[in-house]
């Protein structure tokens, strides 16, 4: 079977299964949400067997996983409207497909050059951002304890920070750069939920802003591997947060 037929077959059965998680009881929702992130797993496994190895080309596997696990979250978060819900589950089935062929880019390019690499890179770091504004956004929405929220979206950066950061140079090996630049970014961003916290400011407010500082964070580490990290670069990207701040500070309403 190609790998095109099995890319169709994994983004049919995950938007069935996505679908199917409508039908199951709230009280199971978190767990439905897993047994689907893990489905995603195993069909992208499937999917992409030629070009997986026992090595860091297991890292392709952590976007479509947890970017399944956002829209599953965020999914219990809109209203019941069909209205509301079937842009999701379109926007899910060509979220899932587009992976498959980032993921399958990523793969093979771990073994050798392939073209539309550069696309590829593209993609996924929109799709990364759109993943985290989602789990951002539902952790957010948890209204949980402060000393909750900053070791998630600390664990939450890593994690997808980890994977944007090795799919620059797609080394099948284990780079102790990536880890270091992977978890200072991240610790920037508990911080950042530290002061954010204390912050007058609304659910998808908040979570536009991490979106953005993750942004930041991912195209400066990005531009480093990449040995591009100029001082106009690195303007650019400081000029976009100082205009976020600048705009989520006036967006405020600090008067209660």
């Amino acid at each position: 079977m190609s790998k095109r037929k099995r890319f169709i077959i994994t983004t049919l059965i995950l938007v069935l299964g996505f679908i199917g998680i409508q039908i199951i009881g709230n009280q199971y929702r978190f767990v439905s949400i897993a047994v689907l992130g893990l489905l995603t797993i195993i069909t992208f496994i499937w999917s992409l067997k030629e070009g997986l190895g026992f090595n860091m080309s297991l890292l392709s596997l952590i976007l479509p996983f947890l970017f399944t696990i956002g829209v599953g979250l965020f999914w219990f978060l809109l209203p019941s409207s069909l209205l509301a819900r079937i842009p999701v589950l379109v926007f899910y089935g060509v979220g899932i497909y587009s992976l498959c062929l980032t993921a399958n880019i990523y793969t093979v390019g771990t073994i050798r050059t392939i073209a539309l690499l550069r696309a590829a890179k593209g993609v996924g770091f929109v799709l990364t951002l759109v993943t985290l504004f989602l789990l951002y956004d539902t952790i957010l929405s948890l209204r949980i304890a402060i000393f909750l929220v900053s070791p998630l979206i600390l664990l939450t950066s890593a994690i997808l920070f980890f994977q944007g950061y090795w799919s620059v140079n797609l080394k099948s090996s284990f780079s102790l750069n990536i880890l270091k630049i992977s978890l200072v970014s991240s610790l920037v961003m508990g911080e950042i939920s530290l002061i954010l916290f204390f912050w007058p400011t609304t659910v998808a407010v908040g979570s536009l802003f991490f979106t953005i500082s993750s942004y930041v964070l991912l195209g400066l580490g990005q531009a480093r591997l990449e040995d591009r990290l100029f001082t106009q670069t690195i303007r650019e990207y400081f000029s976009i947060a100082i205009l976020v701040s600048l705009g989520m500070f006036l967006a405020t309403r600090w008067g209660g």
